[in-house]
């Protein structure tokens, strides 16, 4: 099904998803916004609710079948925009737990930099491969953020395990911006892009 046929054959549900994650993307300015006021708490709620709108979205524009490159594209730029609110909130709200992590912390900025970097250069843009990779570290991401606005201590195990994926995800994503000359949504991941490469 391509894009046009998704977008009109969808109707109304395709722009009731796509209306989802324009609202993730237009709250993580919010977010900076309440950063900028000193309001931990509203944050926090506000936070938690862009995370459940990401998984929300995925899964209705699959379970609906009304995906497209579109929501694609917008998807990847809103989680982008997420993540940088959360971080943001953790830099501001939670500087002890930066500084004692702090070089997790620049190794996941380099990583997402370099990321970045390597896809507007290649494609203009940024990548929206949606990885399964990308998938599981959304998870965790947004699991852990969201605890540790909500309780006293960071659950640590939870930091590493994000963290370790996170850096996988933007690690396979670098290697697919390298091998792809093309920009392509959806892409499930390293091993299955060189398995359709063997078999083609």
């Amino acid at each position: 099904m391509n894009k046009a046929t998704n977008k009109y054959g969808g109707g109304l549900r395709y722009y009731l998803i796509n209306g989802i994650t324009l609202y993730r993307l237009i709250s993580s300015l919010v977010l900076i916004l309440l950063i900028s006021l000193g309001q931990s708490d509203i944050f926090k709620w506000l936070l938690a609710l862009s995370f459940l709108t990401d998984t929300v979205d995925g899964y209705l524009a699959r379970k609906l079948k009304v995906t497209s490159l579109f929501g694609a594209r917008l998807d990847s730029v809103a989680d982008d925009l997420t993540i940088v609110a959360a971080m943001a909130g953790v830099v501001f709200f939670k500087m002890a737990f930066v500084r004692e992590q702090k070089a997790i912390f620049i190794l996941l900025l380099v990583l997402f930099l370099v990321q970045n970097v390597l896809a507007f250069s290649r494609y203009g843009k940024t990548s929206s491969f949606h990885t399964y990779l990308a998938k599981l570290s959304a998870l965790f991401q947004g699991v852990f953020f969201i605890l540790l606005f909500f309780l006293q201590q960071p659950v640590y195990w939870l930091f590493y395990t994000a963290a370790l994926f996170t850096a996988a995800d933007l690690a396979e994503e670098i290697i697919l911006i390298l091998l792809l000359p093309q920009w392509k949504a959806n892409v499930k991941g390293l091993y299955w892009l060189l398995k359709n490469r063997r078999t083609a």
